[in-house]
């Protein structure tokens, strides 16, 4: 009998401890499965031997845990070398592991690739199957990943709420929502889901896949400024122009798997509207915040994507990635499958050409259509103007 692997890596997200859970309940399900290991910290808990029993957590802790956000396990952006590769397999044969679901996006997939690929070389009978997380949404060949629907219904919620309080008294008329999702517009456009009518804020929302000039951004806010009286506007927190500079200037971190942090857009943009345009702007940075919200059909969807990850990995599969297909919209239904390996490791899934408009600065129905589904029945409380009924 052989024993099964899980840990996290990468950003964390409001479900991937409902995914972590999902394969922890799975393997307990399964009789081919022996002990349920966790390791810290992502792949530096196998390397460090910092591991945690999982299989005899109580079950009123694994319900718990499946409804918190973060990583139970903890998480990590550490990119093995290959000494570390060749340490990890040294690992897992003595702790007898058999099949290994690491949770994680593009980085954790790479990794989990190199450790298959190393294992088939050896010969031993390892098998490592990922389940998808992250926020950003840009895995490619699966419908979604967990995390992005607690993400998108919570940012959501922000545009909407930071323009009441923007339209109510504009004394700053213009108002910067800075969101995350590095290099596809998934998140941004996700703003626009809480949207009552076409005239609703956001105004406008800055795409990674329509870059624009910081003259256009001026001038843009400007002239939504004197048509309402204010602005909102959406801006990614790695958005570049079109010559690939941040337009919040360089930051001065790059991660291991070479991911660079720019400076924040918005706080350069605010300062910039009122030097340049005498207009008087504010800004909200929710930032990891937002990722922290779980939203009801993320977290069963996500545990859903660990539990898949066991049985395809107990059946024999290997360097392979869970993925959700999509069968209808109304009603809502998918079901899971699977991919290679290789085609999810340092890839990026952009926002399609059909979800953009044709302006560059928002969203189409076709993206709606998509993307609301995801978040649930109901996903926002409804809110009320009062009618234009002035005195005689």
């Amino acid at each position: 009998m052989k024993n099964l692997l899980v840990f996290q890596s990468g950003g964390v997200t409001a479900v991937i401890n409902a995914s972590m859970v999902g394969v922890v309940r799975e393997g307990m399900a399964q009789g081919a499965v022996g002990e349920i290991i966790g390791a810290r910290a992502g792949i530096r808990g196998l390397l460090d031997g910092d591991l945690l029993d999982v299989r005899r957590q109580p079950a009123a802790t694994l319900d718990r845990v499946r409804n918190t956000p973060s990583a139970a396990l903890g998480s990590t952006r550490y990119k093995p070398t290959d000494d570390d590769i060749a340490r990890a397999l040294d690992a897992l044969q003595r702790l007898n592991v058999g099949y290994v679901c690491p949770i994680g996006g593009n980085d954790s997939a790479d990794t989990a690739h190199r450790l298959h690929r190393a294992a088939h070389a050896a010969g031993l009978e390892i098998t490592f199957v990922t389940v998808p997380k992250t926020i950003d949404n840009d895995l490619p060949h699966t419908d979604h990943t967990p995390g992005y629907a607690s993400v998108a219904r919570a940012v959501a919620r922000m545009a909407r709420e930071t323009a009441y309080d923007t339209a109510a008294l504009p004394l700053f008329p213009v108002k910067l929502l800075e969101v995350m999702g590095r290099d596809a517009g998934w998140v941004a456009a996700a703003t626009a889901l809480a949207q009552d009518g076409p005239d609703d804020a956001p105004h406008l929302i800055y795409l990674p896949e329509r870059p624009p000039t910081a003259t256009q951004m001026l001038d843009e806010i400007a002239a939504v400024v004197r048509r309402v009286g204010w602005c909102v506007a959406v801006v990614p927190e790695t958005l570049r122009d079109p010559d690939g500079a941040p337009i919040g200037g360089l930051g001065t971190y790059v991660d291991p798997f070479g991911h660079a942090y720019a400076a924040s857009p918005v706080a350069a943009l605010a300062a910039t509207l009122e030097r340049e345009r005498g207009l008087r702007a504010r800004y909200d940075k929710p930032g990891t915040l937002a990722r922290m919200m779980p939203a009801p059909l993320d977290l069963d969807e996500a545990e859903a994507c660990g539990r898949e990850a066991v049985r395809r990995a107990i059946a024999g599969e290997s360097d392979r990635m869970v993925t959700i297909e999509r069968l209808s919209d109304e009603p809502y239904a998918v079901r899971y499958g699977v991919t290679p390996l290789s085609g999810i490791a340092n890839t990026v899934r952009s926002l399609p050409d059909a979800f953009i408009a044709p302006t560059g600065r928002g969203v189409t129905d076709a993206f709606r259509r998509y993307a609301l589904p995801l978040l649930g029945p109901d996903p926002f409380p409804p809110f009320g103007r009062l009618e234009p009924i002035n005195l005689r």
